[in-house]
């Protein structure tokens, strides 16, 4: 039997129950064991419980098909017990991305909010589409423009001015400052704070900074994720741009003016300075620190804990601090572990000599 999508996710995300037959409709697959056998929790292979489903995809976990008590098993179609088995199998093509595809459906009906709670506030001359969320304690500025289907949760801020376009997802907590763009289907956690102002001050004669005003705002193309309690400042003028499909981690600062190209993916604690361009499809690792006004090319690998001081050409790999060819870091760092040794060989040597 074939379930339509929208009935299966009413009776298994609401009332957290469902059958192998209902989920083999969803998956395209095959029920090989109780077709009525129910399920209304999810579960690791090797942690099933009776009421759970699981999956195995990894050959390395096959063991645990024998011993879990999952009621239901996703498999792939090649998958045949050496052994009894007590789970229901549903065999599908491919059983990691069917479970993945549960969940995907399980986010999609988790979020599907719409309304407007109280208390909140919208100001005056704000446009915004059908369907959407606004959490309570959420204040929504002057002029703002927000697109359909977007979900804001509470304790969120938006600041004047503001654009936001269609199927995006603010969490709790979120911090969008004035004049900031975002585009279709961006996502942004808990904690972000988009278009606060660059680090821009002029020392004066006597040791003290002036604040040099920010009038810039931030830009996020399409299809952007930003993870929890990052932050992109606003550009001193122009705009700091965030491109298309860029994949942003948790606890990463992005200065002024900074541009980074589509689809970048940043992992956390990564911090760029001022006015610096980053190519299309990089790969940064977890505590980057790039310097300002430099260029990284397309295509570039910055590894985990580097110290970018210069521009990098198109498709380059580096690593160290000061960064250099993620090669030669490696030959070199094999001869520092032995540097203790070299030197003590030398002084042997001197001694010979």
């Amino acid at each position: 039997m074939r379930v339509p999508f929208y009935s299966f996710g009413k009776y298994f995300f609401y009332k957290m129950k469902f059958t192998a037959e209902q989920i083999a409709g969803i998956l395209e697959g095959e029920v090989v064991g109780n077709p009525s056998a129910e399920v209304y929790k999810l579960a690791k292979i090797e942690e099933g419980i009776e009421g759970s489903l699981t999956f195995l995809s990894n050959p390395k976990y096959q063991n645990y098909i024998y011993s879990t008590q999952a009621t239901i098993t996703i498999v792939n179609n090649s998958f045949e017990p050496e052994q009894p088995i007590t789970t229901t199998l549903i065999k599908v093509e491919d059983a990691y991305k069917s479970f993945s595809k549960l969940l995907e459906y399980y986010n999609q009906v988790k979020l599907m909010k719409s309304g407007i709670e109280q208390p909140s506030v919208i100001s005056e001359n704000v446009i915004y589409g059908e369907n959407l969320y606004l959490g309570s304690f959420c204040y929504i500025g002057k002029n703002v423009t927000i697109g359909k289907n977007v979900k804001i949760y509470p304790n969120s801020f938006i600041g004047d001015n503001v654009t936001i376009g269609d199927d995006c997802l603010f969490f709790a907590g979120v911090r969008i400052y004035s004049e900031t763009v975002i585009g279709n289907n961006c996502t942004i956690h808990s904690g972000t704070i988009i278009g606060s102002d660059g680090f821009g001050f002029a020392p004066l004669e006597d040791g003290t900074f002036s604040k040099i005003p920010q009038i810039g705002n931030v830009i996020l193309e399409d299809n952007v994720e930003v993870g929890s309690c990052t932050t992109i400042d606003r550009a001193t003028l122009g705009s700091t741009f965030i491109r298309k499909g860029v994949k942003l981690d948790n606890q990463i600062q992005i200065a002024h003016n900074v541009d980074i190209g589509e689809n970048t993916v940043i992992a956390s604690q990564t911090g760029i300075a001022g006015s610096t361009k980053i190519g299309k499809n990089c790969m940064i690792g977890g505590q980057v620190g790039i310097v300002g006004h430099i260029t990284i090319g397309d295509g570039v690998r910055i590894q985990a804990q580097s110290g970018i001081g210069k521009s990098l050409k198109e498709g380059e790999t580096v690593q160290g601090s000061p960064a250099f060819n993620y090669g030669d870091f490696s030959k070199s760092f094999v001869h520092f572990r032995n540097f203790p040794k070299i030197v003590s060989d030398i002084d042997e040597l001197k001694k010979k000599l």
